[in-house]
């Protein structure tokens, strides 16, 4: 069964467009911090490290492929990336739950955006208005 799931999971990522690989790892980042909270709630230490490494992994991944070049929010976004990056570190070696919700609210507001971009990206562009249609029959009258 795990097998016949990871092949699944291999062939979706491979081939997912830009946008949507975007929003599985946003989707899997908001699971990650969500688990790892959980596992402190629990007490359960080494699940939430575990939980915070996959996040961190996340995180790293957005920021090496985001182009902050290609458009004017990059560095702001970089700036997120980056403070996630160190809180998720700070909430690994502390264990401070406070400090992960924080991360929690953060990562669920992007994985937000994140579909949304991705719901207008793949959205059809919008049709040129219609001409004047000419009155009558066959444009007669």
């Amino acid at each position: 069964m795990y097998d016949a799931r990871s092949r699944y999971v291999a062939a979706a990522v491979q081939t997912a467009s830009p946008a949507r690989l975007l929003t599985m790892l946003a989707d899997r980042l908001v699971l990650d911090v969500e688990r790892a909270a959980q596992a402190l709630a629990e007490e359960r230490r080494v699940d939430a490290t575990q939980h915070l490494a996959h996040a961190q992994d996340i995180v790293a991944e957005l920021a090496a492929s985001l182009d902050v070049q290609e458009w004017d929010g990059g560095p702001q976004l970089l700036s997120i990336y980056t403070w996630l990056l160190r809180e998720l570190l700070a909430v690994s070696s502390g264990g401070d739950a406070v400090r992960l919700d924080g991360c929690r609210q953060i990562v669920a507001e992007l994985a937000r955006t994140w579909h949304d971009a991705a719901d207008v990206a793949a959205a059809p562009a919008p049709a040129d208005p219609p001409t004047a249609a000419p009155s009558g029959l066959l444009g007669v009258g």
